[in-house]
């Protein structure tokens, strides 16, 4: 919960405002960017909502943010409302849940709703709201977890939902070794006719991401869209095993057909499938350079 006395001064007056202890996790200023903005590295509040439409975004970021960091003067009446919200559509059936985890540092988890079964991709916080409205849109068949940095309150889902995790075997840890489901080498995984996994050993040895009908990539911490350098990127200050592993992955990854990037870090990209193929060919070349 945030509080008012850590109210941080670079806020704009008003309702809404950003707490001290904001950990710089992005995830408020890309679901509500007209009222949100990065100051002296942290988040805050530069143009209070004007419009239902802001108040609602601004109300889903505060419910995301993983260190409960945002927070309004007056009570919000609308607080339920905007439970009901998540997960938030992103496109056909493929929802953003919100509820980022201090765990996984704010990452980012999606929801795949399927006539087959349901897949969770990588772990929000368990938190009742969402709990439920994932039951009513049919519960959990798979969880699939990119790697070992995202995997928050996976026990939790696990236990609660029945359902089978997936994780390469390389990222396996005490905290993840009853995963159920523990891929072995480094050939794409075929999990239905529609789902691919494919191994990206960079960020960490066992990442892999998941491709989604040749149109969806959710790529955990491999691969997202760079603000700053306003192409798509991945973050060599973040490596944690293997840049140029990481770099043979990306060329890899470049031979797929997809149109949506879908990260647990950084934002998401979406473009046809020239436009993102030349994107990783600029993410390729900027990779070799560093």
């Amino acid at each position: 919960m945030a509080h008012l006395d850590m109210r941080r001064p670079q806020n704009t007056n008003g309702d809404f405002y950003v707490d001290t202890t904001c950990i710089d996790c992005d995830t408020c200023r890309w679901m509500s960017s007209e009222v949100f903005s990065r100051v002296d590295e942290q988040s805050a509040v530069y143009h209070q909502p004007t419009n239902e439409a802001e108040r609602l975004a601004a109300l889903q970021a505060l419910l995301a943010c993983p260190t409960s960091s945002i927070g309004t003067v007056e009570k919000p009446k609308d607080i339920k409302h905007a439970q009901q919200t998540f997960p938030i559509l992103v496109e056909e059936n493929i929802y953003h849940c919100g509820y980022h985890s201090e765990k996984s540092y704010g990452a980012a988890s999606y929801f795949i709703q399927l006539p087959a079964g349901n897949i969770l991709v990588d772990s929000p916080r368990f938190t009742p709201p969402l709990v439920k409205r994932l039951e009513e849109m049919g519960g959990i068949h798979y969880m699939y977890l990119t790697h070992q940095d995202d995997v928050a309150d996976h026990e939790k889902f696990a236990q609660h939902f029945q359902c089978d995790r997936i994780l390469h075997a390389d990222d396996i840890s005490g905290n993840t070794r009853n995963v159920e489901i523990q891929l072995t080498n480094l050939d794409p995984f075929v999990l239905t006719s529609d789902l691919l996994i494919i191994p990206v050993p960079g960020h960490t040895k066992g990442h892999t991401v998941l491709l989604y009908k040749n149109k969806f990539l959710f790529t955990g911490d491999h691969l997202a869209w760079s603000e700053s350098r306003h192409q798509l990127a991945a973050f060599r200050g973040y490596c944690w095993y293997s840049w140029s592993e990481q770099i043979k992955s990306m060329r890899n990854l470049a031979n797929y057909s997809f149109e949506w990037v879908l990260p647990g870090h950084g934002r998401r990209f979406h473009a046809d499938v020239d436009t993102m193929s030349q994107q990783m060919h600029k993410c390729i070349e900027l990779m070799e350079s560093l």
